[in-house]
């Protein structure tokens, strides 16, 4: 197994969580192939009693987007990480897209008062596909009526989100810089 690239090691361990075991996972995966861009995304989630951990590391070679995450285990006598890392060729990737969000549009790209406060990265590449079902309404709040149901159909099998006020304005701006480079690579 050869080593991660420098920049991308050092993010894993900027991260804080368990560095060693998310790039043991990673490296086989990524083989002897070239990282175009990385980016690693720590995030806490609270639950009633305690802090959940996850972190996700998106790889982009020259043939393929690497998705790696690792969270918390629930073993109740012994802490554990369960990492899952997928690969996905680029020619199978159905859709990139990519939302940002402007604090104060009208200064955009002026100082630090008009910049990307906020921006998603939804990957599609056909592996989850999850159905929406909910009663169907209409605009009468005094309306009884059985109106039946409405469905969505959803196929959305990675979304990143990164906030200036969470993660910090580089965070955002490595989001950014990565989207774009998959979004051209997944033509």
């Amino acid at each position: 197994m050869s080593a991660l690239p420098t920049d991308l090691s050092a993010a894993i361990v900027a991260s804080g969580y368990f560095p060693e075991f998310v790039e043991a996972t990673l490296i086989p995966a990524l083989g002897e192939e070239i990282v175009v861009d990385s980016l690693v995304h720590h995030e806490a989630t609270f639950d009633t009693n305690e802090i959940r951990r996850h972190v996700t590391v998106l790889v982009l070679t020259p043939t393929r987007f690497i998705v790696a995450h690792t969270d918390d285990g629930d073993h109740p006598s012994t802490p554990q990480a369960l990492a899952t890392v997928e690969s996905v060729a680029l020619r199978q990737i159905r859709s990139v897209a990519l939302t940002q969000v402007a604090a104060n549009p009208e200064r955009f790209g002026r100082a630090r008062h008009g910049a990307t406060a906020e921006t998603w990265l939804v990957v599609n590449w056909g592996a989850v596909r999850r159905v929406e079902i909910e009663p169907a309404s209409c605009a009468d709040p005094n309306c009884d009526a059985d109106h039946g149901w409405t469905a969505q159909d959803l196929s959305d099998d990675l979304t990143v989100r990164m906030s200036a006020a969470a993660d910090g304005p580089a965070a955002v701006a490595g989001l950014l810089r990565f989207a774009s480079l998959l979004q051209r690579a997944a033509v």
